[in-house]
């Protein structure tokens, strides 16, 4: 597996400490470089390849979004920052992730598992091998340890307050993950939303009625506000 090399352009040291611990947590990310303004990252930028700056926006010199409208060829981007006013002006740059400071440890994997999903999708749309030979994957941690998770493998997951329960034919894990960032995580992919606290693998449905679905001989609850949006999904698989 590739990593992804990352750049952190932050001025404060306690922000760019816990970036450093965060990105040395996640298997599939390779901290290059760490710089306290952008004329110091443009020739980091000019001398290595990176895939990925964390960008604060208060910098020294020339503010992070300036910077990176002087980019001709700029990397990936994810901006963290304590001012949540200027999330469209990130994202009209195309921007992966806004993340607000104080950064929390789930908000930021989300934020980098979504930009690892993107390049295993361009990855495949740009090589001649078949997509069922690459798995999608997500990383996910589990009591200090981070745990690959082929998203095909997964049945369902629940909600269990500030965690989340994933459940595959082998293995049950518990994290610290909002059931809402997972959903999000989980678009491009054949999953189901069907209750406030589940969501499932449609092809992993079994039976189904109008008050639950059959999962791995476990009967889930269909919620009474995403009865209409199931029914309409799950009939229209018929044949």
């Amino acid at each position: 597996m590739k990593k992804i090399s990352c750049l952190i352009l932050e001025d404060e040291p306690l922000a760019a400490e816990v970036l450093e611990d965060y990105i040395n947590q996640v298997p599939f990310l390779e901290l290059k470089a760490k710089c306290v303004d952008a004329i110091y990252a443009l020739e980091i930028l000019q001398k290595q390849t990176i895939d990925l700056m964390f960008l604060d926006i208060h910098l020294p010199k020339l503010k992070g979004l300036d910077f990176i409208r002087t980019l001709q060829h700029p990397p990936k981007v994810i901006v963290t920052t304590a001012y949540q006013e200027y999330a469209l002006q990130g994202y009209e740059l195309n921007v992966v992730d806004y993340l607000l400071k104080p950064i929390e440890w789930p908000r930021f994997l989300m934020a980098v598992n979504k930009l690892q999903q993107a390049i295993q999708v361009t990855s495949h749309a740009h090589r001649s091998v078949p997509v069922s030979e690459e798995k999608a994957y997500l990383f996910f941690n589990v009591n200090k340890r981070m745990v690959k998770i082929f998203l095909d493998e997964i049945l369902y997951i629940e909600s269990l307050k500030e965690y989340i329960r994933i459940t595959t034919p082998h293995k049950s894990i518990l994290t610290k993950f909002q059931l809402n960032q997972i959903e999000e995580l989980l678009t491009r992919h054949h999953f189901l939303r069907i209750h406030r606290s589940f969501i499932v693998a449609r092809n992993k449905i079994e039976t189904f009625s109008a008050t639950d679905v059959e999962i791995g001989s476990k009967l889930l609850p269909i919620g009474r506000n995403y009865k209409e949006q199931v029914m309409e999904v799950l009939e229209g698989t018929k044949e």
